[in-house]
């Protein structure tokens, strides 16, 4: 089982969204016996919390549905865990890097695994308007394709 955790600061906008999105590129590949998928955040703010309203509404829009996920907070012991620790941005990236001690060969930047998009982060869309929602789901959907390319062909899927 190849396991993935999407890790944003609060765990109810971007890793959320992420872990549903990619849920359902990875179902209709037909390999969700496959590939394990969950989210978490660098920060306890919303441990035990539905994603954010507007997250949830976005990605219901995209059929995606958010609403039986909940926040928690990242532990040393992922890293032992997941194959794949995706960060949303540089400062979730450097806060993973604390928490794993230094340096970890399975955190990686999500937006690395894009194939359509130059940016370099998924944007916090938490205190903007609607559109940065759309934004992330965007970027979320693109990413995802690429990250289960190169989750298939690594690992033979």
């Amino acid at each position: 089982m190849i396991k993935v955790l999407f890790v944003c600061m609060g765990n109810i906008c971007r890793s959320p969204t992420a872990e549903g999105i990619f849920r359902q590129v990875v179902d209709d590949a037909g390999l969700a016996d496959k590939i394990d998928i969950d989210s978490a955040g660098t920060h306890s703010y919303h441990i035990g919390k539905q994603p954010d309203a507007r997250a949830q509404s976005a990605s219901r829009n995209r059929g995606i549905d958010l609403s039986n996920l909940r926040g928690r907070q990242v532990e040393p012991s992922d890293f032992d865990k997941f194959n794949y620790i995706i960060a949303m941005d540089n400062s979730n990236h450097a806060d993973l890097t604390q928490v794993a001690g230094g340096s970890a060969d399975n955190l990686f930047m999500f937006l690395s695994f894009s194939e359509n998009f130059n940016e370099e982060e998924v944007p916090d869309p938490y205190y903007g308007g609607e559109q940065g929602f759309e934004h992330v789901l965007d970027l979320v959907e693109d990413a995802s394709r690429g990250l289960l390319a190169h989750i298939q062909k690594l690992h033979n899927l």
